[in-house]
């Protein structure tokens, strides 16, 4: 499966953005689906992760602000985020595998990412 992220950008301090995965190949639906993101001088961290059977998991500083969700019939992952704050910024990336793992080194190839930049 390779997967490209997109949607990412420039928003002010309680601004919203969906950021889209999309993933080339077949099977999709059989896979965990999760996001993470990486801050500048800070390891590479789970933000919310979507198994095949649409069971959710969330980082504790995104919940209830940010949502996971996928699109089978399009082979398509989606965050969306909400109320963003500046701690929020980083390089956001899309992964997939047979389930959630929250250790960046158990997925073994990585995609370019998407910038999010919470500023006012």
């Amino acid at each position: 499966v390779q997967l490209q992220a997109s949607g990412g950008g420039l928003v002010q301090p309680g601004g919203s953005l969906r950021l889209s995965c999309v993933a080339s190949g077949d099977y999709f639906g059989i896979y965990a689906m999760v996001w993470f993101r990486q801050a500048p001088g800070k390891q590479r961290e789970l933000v919310a992760g979507i198994t095949s059977d649409g069971s959710t998991e969330y980082v504790d500083s995104v919940k209830g602000r940010f949502t996971i969700s996928r699109d089978n019939a399009k082979n398509t992952l989606y965050l969306q985020m909400n109320s963003l704050k500046p701690e929020d910024t980083a390089v956001y990336y899309c992964n997939a595998g047979l389930q959630i793992a929250s250790n960046a080194d158990e997925y073994i190839k990585w995609g370019q990412g998407t910038l999010v930049t919470v500023s006012s």
